[in-house]
C-alpha cells in the first residue's frame, strides 16, 4: 500500500498478516512489530488501541468481563458526583445570601 491507508485496508492487513502467521504455524496474534509504522499508525488510527483493532479485525474474541460496562458505570459516577458538588455549590451560595 502506498500510504493512504482505509479502514477497511487496515482490517484487511490484520487479517493478512493472521493468515499469513497461521499458515507458518505461529502462534499468537499480529503483533504492532509485524508492520511498518506507518501501517501501525493507520491500524491505530482507523481501529483504535492494538487489542480493541484485533477485536475489530475479528482476529481477537471481544472482551467478555462486563470492561464495557464498567466503563459506562464509571462515566455515569463520575457525572452524579459533578452534579453533586454543583448542587451542593448552589446550596451553600444560597444559604450565604440569606
Amino acid at each position: 500500500m502506498n500510504g493512504r491507508f482505509s479502514k477497511q485496508d487496515c482490517i484487511i492487513l490484520l487479517n493478512n498478516k493472521y493468515a499469513e502467521l497461521k499458515a507458518a504455524g505461529q502462534p499468537g496474534y499480529p503483533k504492532r512489530s509485524d508492520f511498518s509504522t506507518e501501517e501501525v499508525v493507520a491500524i491505530k488510527a482507523f481501529l483504535g488501541p492494538w487489542p480493541r483493532a484485533l477485536e475489530l479485525a475479528g482476529i481477537k474474541p471481544e472482551r467478555t468481563d462486563g470492561y464495557k460496562d464498567r466503563k459506562i458505570q464509571k462515566r455515569i459516577n463520575a457525572k452524579r458526583r459533578k452534579t453533586a458538588v454543583k448542587i451542593l455549590a448552589r446550596t451553600e451560595k444560597s444559604k450565604q445570601e440569606n
